[in-house]
């Protein structure tokens, strides 16, 4: 049973951490998605039919990023014996981004390169949490990073429900569990925007922050 409520926990967490740093970076960081890279293809060729100059092309270097960040994590969970190793490395980079922002925020004329480079090291974070969702998909109750998949077995969940009611305890079961992936993006998405409009890349410090905690409290799993 504390295994089930660890997974919860651990779910929401994500969640609402990848929800929080895609919309972060997409309204602080010229629409940047963090965590839904492939969400830039459409951004990058909507700016290129509109006319946007060289800056749209930095969508596409989320890609390669992305690529190496999942790499990358696959040697970190071949090389440690703790499972939650790879969000802590994820923790530090999303603290370090943080504190990059505001840093750089108090020199003057700061460079949209600044934007960019902490925009691309937020991918990279995100890529790691990628990697840990495929190779520890047993951690969570689903994708933490993207909803599709989530929301279409949530919909086959509902679909069982209304036909045949609450009598499968299964179907319930899991459609309970689509909801905590699916509200805790959204929720994150929501703090997301409103820590993005009024406060920055900066706070990526927070979710870092509780990444840290996380691993903290499994570091011996």
């Amino acid at each position: 049973m504390e295994i089930q409520k660890n997974i919860w926990y651990v779910t929401l967490l994500l969640t609402m951490i990848a929800g929080y740093c895609d919309t972060v970076t997409f309204v602080a960081a010229d629409s940047i998605f963090s965590a839904h890279v492939t969400g830039n293809f459409i951004v990058f060729a909507y700016q290129i039919i509109k006319g946007s100059d060289i800056h749209a092309w930095v969508k596409l270097l989320t890609f390669p990023v992305f690529i190496l960040a999942v790499i990358i994590g696959g040697r970190i969970a071949l090389k440690s014996t703790n499972r939650y190793t790879i969000l802590c490395w994820e923790g530090i980079i999303l603290v370090l981004s943080g504190a990059a922002s505001y840093i750089f925020g108090y020199l003057e004329n700061t460079a949209e390169w600044t934007v960019y480079t902490i925009a691309m090291t937020t991918v990279f974070a995100m890529g790691l949490q990628n990697a840990f969702g495929k190779l520890y998909a047993k951690e969570t109750h689903g994708p933490t990073t993207m909803m599709t998949g989530n929301v279409t077995q949530a919909s086959l969940d509902l679909g069982n429900l209304l036909k045949n009611g609450l009598k499968d305890v299964d179907v319930l079961l899991s459609f309970k569990k689509q909801l905590v992936t699916i509200i805790g993006f959204l929720v994150g998405c929501f703090l997301g925007a409103i820590a993005g409009k009024f406060f920055g890349l900066g706070t990526l410090i927070v979710p870092g922050a509780a990444m840290i905690i996380c691993y903290w409290y499994h570091r011996e799993s």
